[in-house]
C-alpha cells in the first residue's frame, strides 16, 4: 500500500507527457493556442462527466457551499493547458515538463512549509533547498544549447 500513491503519481505523471505531445500536436494542427485548450478541456469534462454519473457517489450541489477560492483549480488547470500547449511545439515535451515540474515543486515547498490553502504544514529544510536547487540546475541543463 505504501507503494501505491508513488506509482499513482508516477502513471499521472506519463499520461501529462503524453498529454503535452497530444495537446501540441493538437494546436499545430488545429485552429490555435486557445482553441486547442478548449477541446483539450472539453473532451477532459465530457470523461468526467460520464465518470460521475456512472460513478460518482457524492453531491455535486455541494459545490456551491464551499468557499469560492477553492474553484480556481479548474481556472489553474486551464493556464496549466494553455501553456502546455503553447510551450511543446516550441521546446519539446521534456523541457517543458522541465519548467513545470520546477514549479510545481517550489510552488509546492512554499506551499508545504506555510500550510497555505488549508494544508499541512512540512517546513522547508536544508534537504528541500539543496533539491530546489539542483532542480534550477536541470532546469538550465535542459533548456542551454
Amino acid at each position: 500500500m505504501k507503494l501505491l500513491f508513488p506509482l499513482l503519481a508516477l502513471i499521472g505523471g506519463i499520461a501529462v507527457a503524453i498529454q503535452s505531445q497530444v495537446n501540441g500536436n493538437l494546436a499545430l494542427d488545429g485552429d490555435g493556442v486557445i482553441e486547442a485548450s478548449f477541446i483539450s478541456f472539453l473532451i477532459g469534462t465530457l470523461a468526467l462527466f460520464f465518470a460521475v454519473i456512472f460513478f460518482g457517489n457524492g453531491n455535486l450541489l455541494a459545490m456551491a457551499t464551499v468557499p469560492r477560492w477553492q474553484l480556481i483549480g479548474g481556472l489553474m488547470g486551464a493556464i496549466y493547458v494553455i501553456i502546455l500547449v503553447f510551450s511543446v511545439p516550441k521546446i519539446g515535451v521534456a523541457a517543458t515538463l522541465a519548467g513545470i515540474i520546477g514549479g510545481q515543486v517550489i510552488m509546492g515547498a512554499v506551499i508545504d512549509h506555510f500550510g497555505l490553502f488549508g494544508g499541512v504544514r512540512f517546513p522547508i529544510d536544508a534537504k528541500k533547498v539543496i533539491a530546489i536547487v539542483l532542480l534550477f540546475a536541470s532546469l538550465y541543463l535542459f533548456n542551454h544549447k
